[in-house]
């Protein structure tokens, strides 16, 4: 029996449609990223069961720019392992049509953990400010952040607030409770929050010419349940003037769940999983800035793909001229036969 191989897989996806990065019952209506990445697997017809470990959980409705997981692959006998170029375009061809894309590959170490080597994991949460509901944004937007109101932001007064969420605390108030609660310590070391303008995806903007745009960004090593979408809605509440900086350091103090406003967390349209960190020593290498890597959205002839711009922000960028997946690897190759 051949050797297992163990690869970092970095991929990508918009989280509209799905229950979240995580595997789901099979008898479910709505199915997980982790369904369809695991399917594509069994189709390269490996012989040990698939399993595929997540580094980061997002929720339903939340998108990745940069994901990242571990598998192994066991080839029958005589079968060479994958070549990482080979495995990310045979996956990819079986994940077509779903709005899922694997970015990378890398051969690792048998005892790799792409959840427990990461350094850090960076979040951002695009927000827009002109109007108040989703249907007044502009198509390709919806879904892809948060209208907060017609008027604009206090943004200084959201900068000073998210300066005390900075270092170590203890976040008990600003988690959801879930099955996890008992087992996981509230306390996390808030590495980055940063708000800076942000772009619309949108390259033509005539008609939307009133709508600002805002990003969010936090980096930890790892979040609790829904800190993220939490500590958006409070900075939000202060920059609309619903609370005042001195209530973020309020909150926790209160060190409790039961204590964080009602009806001001953040919804998951606007928030991306941008990046997940490791150190040289626990992967193969680390890809600090991703070229442009189109998402399929299942529409024919999209002209807008999610990619990281230069500076960093989300943007919008022509899709890449791609041929058939035959042009490239055969229908053996991508079947796992060679």
């Amino acid at each position: 029996m051949a050797a297992k191989a163990r690869y970092l897989i970095y991929f990508q996806y918009w989280g509209t449609g799905y229950s979240g990065v995580m595997k789901s019952p099979s008898h479910q209506p709505v199915l997980g990223v982790q369904n369809y990445l695991e399917a594509a697997v069994q189709r390269l017809r490996p012989v040990n069961e698939v399993n595929i470990s997540i580094s980061s959980r997002t929720d339903s409705g939340v998108h990745a720019l940069c994901n990242s997981a571990h598998l192994d692959i066991q080839r029958k006998e005589g079968k060479p392992p994958f070549a990482a170029e080979l495995l990310v375009e045979a996956l990819n061809f079986h994940l077509k049509p779903e709005p899922i894309s694997v970015l990378k590959a890398f051969r690792v170490a048998d005892d790799f953990s792409a959840r427990f080597r990461a350094l850090s994991r960076t979040y951002v949460y695009r927000l827009v400010t002109g109007c108040c509901h989703r249907s007044h944004l502009p198509v390709f937007e919806r879904n892809l952040c948060w209208p907060t109101a017609n008027r604009p932001l206090n943004a200084d007064a959201m900068k000073e607030a998210a300066q005390i969420l900075l270092g170590t605390h203890d976040f008990s108030t600003f988690r959801s409770l879930n099955s996890e609660t008992p087992f996981k310590s509230p306390l996390k070391t808030l590495l980055q929050v940063d708000l800076m303008p942000g772009f619309s995806i949108v390259s033509q903007q005539s008609f939307h010419s009133h709508l600002e745009f805002w990003e969010l960004t936090f980096r930890s090593r790892s979040f609790l349940y829904k800190q993220v979408r939490r500590m958006t809605g409070a900075l939000v509440a202060v920059g609309q003037g619903k609370l005042m900086p001195r209530h973020i350091a309020d909150l926790l103090e209160r060190r409790d769940s039961r204590a964080y406003p009602q009806n001001i967390i953040a919804p998951p349209d606007g928030l991306f999983l941008k990046n997940v960190e490791y150190d040289a020593t626990g992967a193969s290498r680390y890809i600090e800035h991703f070229p442009t890597l189109p998402v399929s959205t299942g529409a024919k002839n999209s002209p807008f793909c999610l990619n990281l711009s230069d500076h960093g922000h989300l943007a919008a960028a022509p899709q890449q001229l791609r041929g058939p997946a035959s042009s490239r690897i055969s229908k053996r190759q991508v079947d796992g036969r060679v």
